[in-house]
């Protein structure tokens, strides 16, 4: 049952993610998008440039975010170059990958262009 709570309680964090970029005035193209390369949680896009997010939830931000390992990061840089590859036929676009952390509260933290392609 732990596994069903824990998949529920990422679409619900990811639920109000996603409204609070939409809120910032960004428009959502893609939800859970997957690649070869791997999934991405969410795509938006804001004045031309797309933003990657990749959203964590535990029991505190510091918890989440050590969550996140160096493999993920590197799959999440990946599948971003090769969703921008699809969509514009290349990977040199204003893009930008953010973390947003959610803690047991709802309390989101977005940290901006925290992973960095190489």
């Amino acid at each position: 049952m732990s596994g069903k709570v824990s998949y529920l309680a990422g679409l619900a964090a990811e639920d109000s993610v996603a409204r609070q970029y939409e809120d910032a005035g960004h428009r959502i193209m893609a939800r859970r998008w997957r690649g070869r390369s791997g999934e991405i949680d969410i795509v938006a896009e804001k004045a031309g440039e797309l933003v990657f997010v990749e959203v964590k939830a535990s029991k505190t931000h510091d918890r989440a975010a050590q969550s996140l390992t160096g493999r993920q990061q590197q799959r999440i840089i990946r599948a971003a170059e090769e969703y921008a590859g699809k969509l514009y036929g290349r990977t040199n676009v204003g893009m930008r990958l953010d973390v947003a952390l959610m803690d047991q509260m709802g309390a989101i933290q977005i940290l901006e262009n925290a992973l960095m392609a190489a």
